[in-house]
């Protein structure tokens, strides 16, 4: 069988008869793969942790028929470590893998950045530099956006005209103005505004100023925009831990 190497992140693992996993894996260059780690789950298995999700792993694959094989697995970082025992952390970092899972859609297509996006959202998030909620926030929208679903804060969502606007509508696309507001569009403040866009462009000193107020305005409407744009709310989304600080 072809052999390849490629860095990849572990979305999540299921089990396979009595020793196997199969693991979903978000690479680098071959975008989303589906890998049976063999004998993994062995005590003797030379895989060891490698291959829990939130690793950060370089691997050497063979490709399968269905489903490729992982020959090789080297650890880039253990993110894990720093997620698991912190139930902020964790259900943030729950959501990450399962949005990164939802929107890289077809396998073996290049998906470079979002695997980046995913990667340096797993770093900030493991090391506790911000805060999980602003982590989680700020990947939503740019993750977005990187699918092609990036929303608007500032000109019309519908119409282009420029903004500073009042209406927020998921289906329209972000802000929008008089002209073009739906009916039960949301009426945000030109503070939570402000916020969403400093996360969607990585404006993190003006992002970590918002107050909670702001902060949780925001959170509500990201959600309602990724789930309207998803067809579905995710399955982690329920658990998620969104004071801000954490507990």
């Amino acid at each position: 069988m072809p052999l390849y190497r490629d860095q990849a992140i572990v979305l999540r693992t299921q089990k396979l008869g009595e020793a196997d996993r199969i693991a979903t894996l978000l690479t680098r260059a071959h975008g989303k793969v589906r890998a049976v780690a063999k004998g993994v789950r062995r005590t003797s298995s030379r895989f060891g942790a490698r291959l829990e999700p939130f690793s950060h792993v370089d691997l050497q694959l063979a490709t399968g028929r269905t489903l490729d094989v992982v020959t090789q697995a080297e650890s880039i970082a253990a993110y894990g470590e720093g997620i698991v025992g912190d139930y902020a952390r964790y259900t943030a970092g729950t959501v990450l893998l399962e949005t990164a899972d939802r929107l890289v859609v077809e396998e073996k297509e290049p998906a470079t950045q979002q695997h980046l996006l995913l990667a340096g959202a797993l770093r900030v998030l493991s090391t506790g530099e911000r805060e999980p909620s602003l982590v989680l926030d700020a990947f939503l929208l740019r993750s977005l956006a990187i699918a092609g679903y990036a929303p608007s804060f500032d000109d019309c969502a519908r119409c282009g005209e420029p903004g500073p606007h009042r209406a927020f509508n998921p289906a329209s696309g972000g802000m929008v103005c008089t002209s073009c507001r739906p009916p039960a569009s949301a009426m945000p403040a030109q503070a939570t505004v402000a916020h969403l866009a400093a996360l969607l462009t990585g404006n993190w000193p003006a992002a970590t100023q918002a107050d909670p107020k702001t902060r949780r305005e925001s959170t509500g409407l990201i959600a309602a925009f990724f789930t309207y744009h998803q067809d579905n709310q995710l399955r982690s989304f329920p658990h998620l831990d969104l004071t801000p600080g954490g507990p």
